[in-house]
């Protein structure tokens, strides 16, 4: 098992900056993937970025591309994303995955995820 658990959401203004972080523990050693997902209120979760845990590997959706950036620290079992330029279209509560076997954009694919940090983007 894995245990995933965010950190670093918050209420910013539109134009502003937020580091989510995602910590992981138990059996990290059997990771391929780390993903960061977002959901509205009233909307589906949707994909935001994904790494490999090699690094090798790196996407984004369109609609964060050049905004945000992921980032991992092996040593630390963490994962990060560098959120700037926040628009009020990036409210949402933010989940980090983890998966075993891929790398992917489909929520589904994914065998572990945290409990969710809200982020509030106002105009």
């Amino acid at each position: 098992q894995v245990q995933l658990v965010e950190s670093g959401g918050g209420l910013v203004q539109a134009g502003d900056s937020l580091r989510l972080s995602c910590a992981a523990s138990g059996r990290t050693f059997s990771l391929y993937a780390m993903g960061w997902f977002r959901q509205a209120p009233g909307k589906e979760r949707e994909f935001v970025a994904f790494i490999s845990w090699r690094g090798d590997r790196v996407e984004y959706a369109d609609s964060v591309k050049g905004r945000f950036t992921i980032s991992k620290d092996n040593a630390k079992n963490a994962v990060y994303v560098q959120m700037n330029s926040l628009k009020p279209e990036d409210t949402a509560i933010y989940y980090c995955a983890a998966d075993e076997n891929s790398v992917s954009r489909l929520p589904r694919i994914y065998d572990y995820w945290g409990q969710g940090t809200q982020v509030t983007v106002s105009s």
